[in-house]
């Protein structure tokens, strides 16, 4: 009889801890671990989560607007025209940085300045305007003072420096640069020489 005993017991034993294995939650569940059969279907390709391009381009004059293609799609662009070639901004002062730049803007100078320089910042592309700049002295009869041009050929924004030289005095009084593409005048800024 207590071979029958420990026949059962042992069998009992092993029931009761799987019991309470499974009741703990410690058991192997071979079906989590288990990766996925391979199907002959392919996977579909995750979605794209990369923002659109932003367009530089403006919207057509005809009224409609340029929609960027949404995120996950595939769209084809059309060729982008050159932005137009324009002055964005004139500076006026005594020096210019290395990269043609007034370094210290002014618009009132001393008769001794000798050297007065036009800075003109451009933007968009052209392969060849004449870029110009005509001062004046305008007090009296409004005198031509000289005209300045240069051949520019750029792809983005560029900055041109006009070098006016005196090797006198200044006459006191008002003065005026006018900028121009291509003989079109398209901005101006005075500027005054006085004593201090």
């Amino acid at each position: 009889m207590t071979i029958q005993a420990r026949s059962f017991a042992l069998p009992g034993m092993a029931l009761a801890g799987l019991l309470l294995l499974g009741g703990c939650g410690k058991h192997d569940d071979e079906t989590a671990t288990t990766p996925p059969a391979a199907s002959s279907a392919p996977m579909p390709a995750p979605a794209s989560t990369a923002p659109a391009p932003a367009s530089t381009v403006a919207p057509a004059a005809t009224g409609t607007s340029a929609v960027p293609a949404s995120a996950g799609t595939s769209a084809v662009a059309a060729p982008a025209a050159p932005a137009v070639f324009q002055v964005a901004q004139v500076e006026l002062g005594g020096s210019v940085t290395a990269g043609y730049e007034v370094a210290k803007p002014t618009t009132t100078f001393a008769p001794s300045q000798n050297t007065i320089y036009a800075s003109v910042a451009t933007t968009g592309s052209t392969t060849g305007a004449t870029l110009s700049a005509h001062f004046s002295y305008l007090e009296g009869k409004g005198q031509d003072v000289t005209t300045i041009s240069q051949t520019i050929a750029t792809d983005g924004p560029a900055v041109t420096a006009f070098k006016l030289r005196n090797p006198n005095d200044w006459p006191a009084g008002t003065y005026k640069v006018e900028i121009a593409i291509d003989g079109k005048p398209v901005k101006s800024e005075t500027f005054e020489v006085k004593s201090a």
